[in-house]
């Protein structure tokens, strides 16, 4: 099984991937990363006490990697609690190489069943809080479980 580290100035973020629940999402992720797509990206948005966002090539939430891919929302695991790593979209089956993870549950209810959840931080939850607008993905490395 294959895990992932997002590397940033703030620390690391060590995932788990949900690969039964969303096998196309975590495909994509691993794909992205292994080929450098998210390295030296953003978080271009980070909205407090609901979630960090990264992923985008533009820096502004309107770019992707140039594919859509669908939606998997009947998984076990689409809750999206804290350090829940999910897929962001701009509608229905258009989510691509943009991704948020989650402060808390408190404010994050509405989003289950809505945006495919594919991991979550397993270690490093600190740097999560510790993000802020415009910090750098220095790197995404695949790890083997």
């Amino acid at each position: 099984m294959k895990k992932a580290e997002i590397h940033t100035k703030k620390g690391v973020m060590k995932i788990n991937f949900f690969e039964q629940d969303a096998p196309k999402a975590v495909a994509n992720f691993i794909s992205l990363a292994e080929k450098g797509f998210y390295d030296g990206l953003t978080f271009h948005r980070v909205i407090p006490d609901f979630v960090i966002q990264g992923g985008c090539p533009k820096g502004t939430g309107a770019g992707g990697p140039g594919y859509t891919i669908d939606c998997e929302l009947d998984g076990d695991n689409q809750y999206h609690d804290r350090g829940v790593l999910s897929m962001a979209h701009a509608g229905r089956n258009t989510g691509g190489s943009q991704f948020f993870i989650c402060h808390s549950r408190k404010n994050t209810a509405h989003l289950d069943r809505n945006h495919t959840v594919f991991g979550k931080v397993v270690e490093g939850l600190e740097v999560i809080d510790a993000i802020r607008e415009d910090d750098v993905m220095e790197k995404v490395v695949i790890t083997e479980a």
